[in-house]
């Protein structure tokens, strides 16, 4: 519920404040007085576009606050929640505009952007007019309003659901197809690959040793000849023969030399060990270099397979054994798809037969709902004098989607026989109003927590119509908060609050102010809007009915 609403130094308005109420506040005055400022005031505390005109002459900004109630289950506190602003009881929103154009918006003390401000103020006014823009006559949200009707909600997160795992069906299908038909394409490939892999069947590793001993024994010949000499110097005819002899010379000696011979006779048995070692590593690289030419070539001919299959599929040697596996597992895929895209076509009518369930009941839900709304309808435009028009919810087929294959318009027709057609193309100023005031009430009955807003609803009716639209928003006002800019008595009578818009000079500078009345003030007020500028006696009594009738 709109509690408060605070202005300072927007066009003819230095400083306002009005505490609304509950119930049916109606807002009358003369013309110019202000009252359109009034309500252009509360939508840019709502979001709506705001620029550097708007800002008072003589002022360096503006500023408008609006100050809402919000019960425990209010929507505006999951727009909060998800914006990380906090949550109260109490939501106030303020607008900022300089003078040079610039505006910022805050959520209770936190800046916001416009969206977020946008988002919330859905959720807090709907605003109501002749030339209504949105809501009632955008025939793009005649459907959501149907539902919300029908309190059809759970189905319609059912037809979302089972959509959703439909699309998901059939994007994998799809994907499943596209890939078993690039598959197919490489079939033979992946046979010709898996079979010269297996056939190849390379260890890791295997192509650094292939190329290790293909160089060892390609430079076998140029060596053999050193280490063959190598090995005669170091063994018992050279090295080790003359050190045997030299130690047992030495040992023979040894106990004549008083120990001086001990470290001597030590190292050459030292030398002999390392000798020993040193004769065992030229013996076994000369039985390597021992090697059988058609050794050599077979050692190249493995090492130039392996190496050139690596490069025709474009993979280091030692993974060679990895990519057959892929190659293999590949293959194994293209030889199991029909069966994989059996399974996947079988989830996909499955998905369907469900999404087709779902969107059925939704239908059934919505027609239902429909021929109720039509007859509320009917009922609802007999007190405010339009016994011949009618009103038909138009359910269509259209293309399946998350919100079902219905598509919704609200038609009307203003004579009986005319042909129907949508709402804001039949009917006139008067006439729309009172379709829009009707189908408010129906769309609201039962519904709590509301704040509407019309904007001269009784533009172009007056009399027992006015009277009638001013018991309807009687009607509705009893679970919802209305504020009605009204130039009707009719409707004026029918206000629980009675706001009363005027405008004064001051050093020669027009402003509006906006007083509460009641008792004598408000009795003066509706005696001015049944005769004019000459209040009357007459009038006075007249006002005085309205009041009790």
């Amino acid at each position: 519920m709109l509690n408060a609403l605070e202005i300072h130094d927007l066009p003819v308005i230095d400083r306002l404040e009005i505490g609304f109420r509950p119930g049916l506040n109606v807002l009358t005055g003369e013309t110019g007085a202000g009252k359109s400022i009034l309500l252009g005031s509360l939508g840019l505390a709502l979001g709506r576009r705001g620029s550097a005109g708007m800002v008072r002459d003589g002022a360096s900004r503006g500023e408008v606050t609006a100050t809402f109630g919000l019960g425990p289950d209010h929507p505006a506190r999951d727009v909060l929640d998800e914006a990380g602003l906090p949550v109260s009881d109490e939501l106030i929103l303020r607008r900022v505009i300089v003078r040079d154009g610039r505006n910022t918006s805050y959520v209770n003390d936190r800046r916001v952007s416009g969206d977020t401000l946008r988002a919330l103020s859905e959720n807090l006014v709907e605003i109501h007019g002749q030339h209504d823009d949105r809501g009632l006559l955008n025939p793009r949200l005649h459907r959501a309003m149907l539902d919300a009707y029908a309190d059809a909600e759970p189905l319609v997160e059912q037809v979302r659901n089972s959509w959703r795992g439909l699309a998901d069906a059939r994007g994998a299908l799809a994907d499943a197809t596209a890939g078993l038909e690039g598959a197919r394409e490489e079939e033979s490939y992946l046979r010709h690959s898996v079979e010269e892999l297996d056939n190849l069947d390379p260890r890791p590793g295997e192509e650094g040793e292939l190329d290790r001993r293909r160089r060892l024994m390609r430079a076998a010949e140029r060596i053999r000849t050193d280490v063959g000499k190598a090995y005669e110097a170091i063994g018992r005819n050279g090295a080790e023969g003359m050190i045997n002899d030299a130690l047992r010379w030495l040992e023979a000696a040894a106990g004549h030399a008083e120990g001086r011979l001990e470290e001597p006779v030590a190292a050459l048995s030292r030398a002999l060990t390392e000798l020993g070692e040193a004769e065992h590593g030229v013996r076994d690289l000369i039985e390597r270099l021992g090697h059988d030419p058609a050794e050599l070539e077979s050692v190249e001919e493995r090492l130039f397979g392996i190496r050139a299959v690596a490069r025709k599929h474009g993979v280091p040697p030692d993974a060679l054994r990895e990519f057959a596996e892929e190659m293999r597992g590949r293959l194994a895929a293209v030889e199991d798809s029909a069966a994989g895209l059996d399974a996947l076509v079988l989830r996909r009518s499955d998905a369907q037969a469900r999404y087709d369930r779902s969107a059925r009941a939704l239908s059934l839900r919505r027609a239902k709902a429909a021929v109720t709304l039509d007859g509320e309808m009917a009922g609802e435009l007999v007190p405010l004098r339009m016994d011949g028009a009618g009103f038909l919810t138009d359910i269509t087929p259209a293309e399946p989607g998350p919100r079902g294959r219905d598509s919704v318009a609200f038609t009307v027709s203003t004579n009986p026989g005319a042909p129907h057609g949508p709402i804001h193309r039949i009917a006139s100023g008067g006439e729309l109003s009172r379709f829009l005031l009707a189908l408010k009430v129906c769309l609201t009955r039962g519904a709590t927590g509301l704040t509407m807003i019309f904007d001269e609803i009784d533009r172009g009716v007056g009399g027992a119509t006015a009277d009638a639209i001013g018991r309807r928003l009687m009607t509705l006002s009893g679970n919802a908060q209305i504020l009605v800019v009204t130039h009707s008595p009719q409707i004026a009578a029918r206000g629980q609050h009675h706001w009363l818009v005027s405008k004064r000079v001051r050093d020669g500078v027009t402003f509006s102010g906006v007083a509460r009345i009641e008792g004598k003030a408000r009795v003066d007020e509706l005696a001015r809007m049944l005769a004019g500028s000459k209040v009357t006696a007459e009038a006075r009594e007249a006002a005085k009915a309205l009041l009790a009738g």
